[in-house]
């Protein structure tokens, strides 16, 4: 999955995870020391409304500091050379260790949350280290389509698995910056009665910090497009510049699907999106590509390259795109399924599962 603060760094999100708790310290410090670190700069990138901060913070010998404050607890980044480190950022002297060589396992100590947050994830290491080992046999069996789909409910099994240790954690630790850091995670993409019935059980303090309130911004949106609901129509130019209205394709199943060129796991799923509609496309059935790309060049070149034959849109806009802001797109691939009545009948429909459900609905 990509995302559009950071195509380097695929996983990181515009709308960063935040956190809140009590402040007790008047203002945050870093102090790091990284072995064997080369680096002469790393940078600090801190949530901001919906945007983020950038610091710039200058290494010497492996060393650097940094001094700030922060009106709560926040999930915050420090950005090297050839990757990124995660860790809860609060006022507190925090203090980071570790070598250049395993920036992953940076050892961070000083903040609350942080601990708080190294020990919910030791407590899935289990589900995580297969999820990891699964992964690792992926390009051995990319061309087998039995192996494929093996991985591939495995791998939603142990996604179920993790989601349901999350949401139990969010459920009993109502008050925690970890959870509320993990359901705007969970916010990126996911289906919004059960984002909102996490969200109703937070602590009335911390619905109410600036983190909180994004959030509630973030379901608002996210129920305007939530399976049952009236697809959000608009209208977009295609290849040729010719403006389409999603509702022109009234009367059909349309798989209103979002992507770009740039995004590897989109191209990775458009082979599949051709299978779908080769075999439903004289079934009432058809898709509408909805592109975050900026380059209509690259554009083009994809939807070529991939053999897309369905109608393609964009206002060339990025991930500012006004559809994806209109159904509240931060990550793709991701799609919609509408039924012949304009009403939202399933999202984020790969692999396998897109299949299924267009042999639910067609045959």
């Amino acid at each position: 999955m990509m995302n559009h603060t950071n195509k380097i760094v695929a996983c990181l999100m515009a709308t960063a995870v935040y956190a809140c708790g009590p402040v007790k310290n008047d203002n945050a410090t870093i102090t790091a020391d990284i072995t064997g670190l080369k680096d002469t700069v790393v940078y600090l990138s801190t949530p901001v409304a919906d945007s983020a901060k950038t610091d710039t913070i200058h290494i010497k010998d492996g060393k650097f500091t940094w001094t700030g404050k922060v009106t709560e607890p926040i999930k915050a980044y420090l950005m090297f050379s050839n990757r990124y480190v995660d860790f809860f950022l609060e006022n507190a002297d925090i203090h980071m260790s570790g070598h250049a060589d395993s920036l992953s396992n940076l050892k961070v100590t000083g903040s609350a949350s942080h601990d708080e947050m190294v020990a919910y994830q030791a407590s899935i290491k289990n589900i995580t280290d297969q999820e990891e080992q699964l992964y690792e046999n992926y390009d051995k069996i990319k061309d087998n389509d039995t192996a494929m789909a093996a991985l591939e409910a495995k791998a939603a099994e142990l996604r179920k698995q993790r989601r349901g240790k999350t949401m139990n954690y969010i459920t009993t630790h109502p008050k925690s910056p970890v959870s509320l850091s993990m359901l705007s995670d969970m916010a990126v993409m996911g289906d919004y009665k059960e984002l909102d019935s996490l969200y109703q059980k937070l602590d009335p303090a911390a619905q109410q910090t600036a983190t909180g309130q994004r959030l509630a911004a973030r379901l608002a949106i996210l129920k305007k497009s939530a399976i049952g609901q009236p697809m959000i129509d608009f209208t977009q130019a295609d290849v040729n510049g010719k403006p389409v209205k999603l509702s022109d394709f009234k009367g059909k199943y349309v798989l209103l699907d979002f992507w770009a060129s740039w995004c590897g796991p989109c191209r990775g799923e458009n082979p599949n999106v051709l299978k779908a509609y080769n075999a439903y496309k004289d079934k009432n059935f058809t898709v509408v590509g909805v592109s975050l790309d900026d380059n209509a060049e690259k554009w083009n070149q994809a939807i070529k390259e991939d053999g897309m034959p369905w109608i393609q849109l964009s206002d060339l806009k990025g991930f500012r795109n006004e559809v994806a802001s209109q159904y509240g797109i931060q990550a793709i691939p991701s799609s919609f399924l509408v039924n012949p009545e304009g009403i939202i009948i399933a999202k984020d429909l790969r692999g396998e599962a897109l299949h299924k459900k267009l042999a639910e609905v067609l045959n």
